[in-house]
């Protein structure tokens, strides 16, 4: 029910009649103003035709000898699954086994099935627990699959549509946690209880293994495989930020003696890993550290160090092969792969993986019984290419490439640095025309996202590139405090009461570019999603001056009431509690549904978001249109009826949403 504090609140019901007939009343007003541009068929045919490009890279996951790739195009919308052998892979037109036909499925069962993913049982790899989604929601249904018979398992493991985690245990058996039914859910709406699942029994009576205070965020379990021992392992998050990992020996259960905001990186060769988010035991913030597993049980367990950080370089990842571990870092923003192989004095002898350093390099299909590893290597102009990395020499051999889709050669890309109101230098990449003109007359969109310790990377965008770059726009990545680009303390700095300065470096970047002339604010636009639509409400609502247009995706907007809706009660470590009076105190004085104003004057703001997106409720994006709309602003919205978080569900929805804001940024900033 509505209430004299918040009338709009009959929006948050996601699917009810009235709230829908709104919705629908938008979409119809967005719609006919956006595709009537003479732009958008030519925009939206472009950015499908990227997206169903058959020559872009088919990524692989090697098991068990076969390479196996999930796949959509024009003719397979909802995608297949399917697998080739290494020698086919390595070929330009590989011949392609289809093992799961995601559109036949769909078809057959009469349900919008979505694939979210598939989780194989080691060594054999033929037993498969694979999550499917209706219409892109977090909340999955899981199937057991047999890739053998290419089919579903008669009586095999099967969870209806719920948020559940779940994995093999062993052969028989799986760790499952799910909607067992009343108080077995967080207040998060993640499971809080663990139980192993055997084979032919019915769900009720699996065995619980491990049960979570309803405060805690979500539990689940994993079997982790090192050469030829099998560990399992538990997990509990208490809260976003700190969890307990307990490894089950003998039928009991082990907590690992680490602290609880560190994050556990995996076992090699016996040693578990362990990245530290503060200073523990005279060892660094964000420095990576060791153990021995069999020693868990000791009183003084010794732990050694692999690798420290810097003031520039953070540890993004670490990944294990048969006999060596290979460390991601990031450099100001920057990837460096390095590898590490034990020798026999206790020390490693570390070495470089030669690969330009000005782009994204992710590692990945490492697997514990091979050396060789893949690496995906791209950056604003550089189209996404893959390499085989020979594990013992580091040979590169440069498998597949994507296809470029515009002129790199007319562009160029640079790394500058802002000055945020504390002083603090902030990193952001520009990328443009050569022949850029400084005259404050450009279109320029600056993206950010800045939270959850989550790091923005160089990347390379065809859809950009084509529809923003040649069009003679700017493109701008700011690199502000709440991410992770150098590490845990540039996430920490912008914590709750301190998320001010996420939003302070934002308009340190944004006052850059214009005192640079690269735009004015008429001609700058910015855009983001989900935590980065909270930085676009927050920025408009704090300065309006500043832009012209803001795309604000799956946004959190409302930050009274963000922990009562859907996962929000899981990101309180993030932002704080707004039901603790001193802690909405600095809450209350960024969120953007409370800010706004009928005094101020609001550039015309895009808001997207997605009825299926059970993660951040659409209620924050419908109630902020509402209210803006009754206090007499000109806003646009547009709601995705399916698509979940990532606000799409499929390439034609895909292109249709990024060709909506591509013709709305023109319309805005030319």
């Amino acid at each position: 029910m509505a209430t004299q504090s918040d009338p709009y609140l009959w929006l948050e019901e996601v699917e009810g009649e009235k709230p829908l007939e709104w919705v629908s009343k938008q979409n119809e007003v967005s719609l006919k103003y956006l595709q009537s541009s003479p732009a958008y068929q030519n925009i939206y045919q472009n950015t499908l035709d990227i997206l169903n490009d058959q020559s872009r890279i088919p990524y692989a996951t090697e098991r068990a000898g076969y390479y196996y790739n999930f796949w959509k195009d024009a003719d397979h919308v909802r995608g297949i699954y399917r697998r080739t052998t290494s020698e086919e892979y390595k070929k330009d037109n590989p011949k392609w086994e289809t093992i799961l036909d995601l559109d036949a499925l769909a078809k057959a069962e009469g349900e919008n099935w979505v694939y979210s993913g598939i989780t194989c049982h080691y060594p054999k790899y033929e037993r498969c627990l694979v999550r499917l989604s209706r219409g892109g929601a977090d909340a999955k249904v899981v199937r057991e699959f047999d890739i053998p018979t290419k089919s579903f398992v008669k009586d095999g493991f099967y969870l209806p549509e719920a948020k559940s985690t779940i994995s093999f245990y062993d052969d028989n058996s799986v760790f499952v946690g799910t909607d067992f039914g009343e108080g077995s859910m967080t207040d998060s709406g993640y499971p809080r209880i663990v139980k192993i699942w055997q084979r032919g029994t019915p769900l009720k009576d699996a065995k619980t293994i491990l049960e979570a205070k309803p405060s805690s965020i979500n539990v689940g379990g994993l079997t982790i495989y090192d050469n030829d021992t099998s560990y399992h392992m538990l997990y509990e998050a208490t809260s976003f930020y700190t969890r307990n990992i307990f490894q089950i020996s003998n039928g009991n259960k082990l907590k690992l003696p680490i602290p609880e905001d560190s994050d556990f990186l995996g076992l090699n060769n016996g040693k578990f890993f362990v990245k530290l988010k503060s200073s523990w035991k005279g060892f660094e913030q964000a420095e990576v550290i060791y153990a021995n597993i069999d020693d868990i049980k000791k009183e003084d367990i010794k732990f050694s160090s692999l690798v420290k950080p810097t003031a520039t370089r953070s540890i993004e990842s670490l990944d294990f092969t048969k006999s060596a571990i290979l460390v991601t870092v990031l450099d100001d923003v920057k990837n460096k792969v390095f590898r590490y192989i034990p020798e026999a004095n206790g020390q490693w002898q570390v070495d470089q993986v030669n690969f330009p350093e000005t782009g994204s390099l992710s590692v990945f299909d490492t697997d514990p019984d091979r050396d060789d590893f893949f690496v995906n290597y791209s950056d604003f102009l550089s189209p996404a290419s893959l390499y085989l990395v020979n594990g013992q020499s580091l040979e590169i051999t440069k498998l597949k490439g994507n296809p470029s889709h515009f002129d790199s050669s007319k562009f160029v890309t640079q790394q500058k640095f802002a000055t945020s109101k504390d002083g603090t230098k902030i990193p952001y990449f520009i990328v443009h025309k050569k022949s850029l003109k400084l005259n404050g007359k450009n279109p320029t969109l600056l993206y950010a996202y800045g939270g959850f310790e989550v790091s923005m990377q160089p990347f390379y965008s065809a859809s950009i590139g084509k529809n923003w770059l040649e069009q003679g726009g700017v493109f701008v990545l700011a690199n502000i405090r709440g991410g992770g680009e150098y590490g845990p303390s540039w996430h920490q700095a912008a914590l709750k009461e301190n998320r001010h300065k996420s939003y302070e470096d934002f308009e340190a970047v944004a006052e850059q570019l214009i005192a640079d002339k690269v735009t004015q604010p008429q001609h700058l636009g910015i855009q983001g999603g989900s935590n980065g639509g909270l930085l676009m409400g927050a920025a408009f609502t704090r300065r309006p001056d500043l832009y012209n247009a803001v795309i604000c995706q799956v946004p959190l907007l409302d930050m009274k009431r963000f922990n009562k809706l859907l996962a929000g009660a899981s990101w309180m470590g993030e932002y704080g509690d707004p039901d603790q009076p001193e802690q909405w105190e600095y809450i209350k004085t960024y969120s953007p549904y409370h800010n706004l104003s009928k005094d101020k004057q609001y550039p015309k703001v895009f808001f997207t978001t997605s009825t299926r997106d059970d993660r951040v409720h659409p209620g924050h994006a419908r109630k902020m249109v509402a209210k803006m709309k009754d206090m007499g602003f000109d806003v646009l919205y547009f709601e995705n009826i399916e698509g979940g978080h990532a606000g799409a569900a499929n390439n034609e929805q895909r292109a249709m949403v990024k060709s909506l804001e591509y013709v709305y940024l023109m319309d805005r900033l030319k």
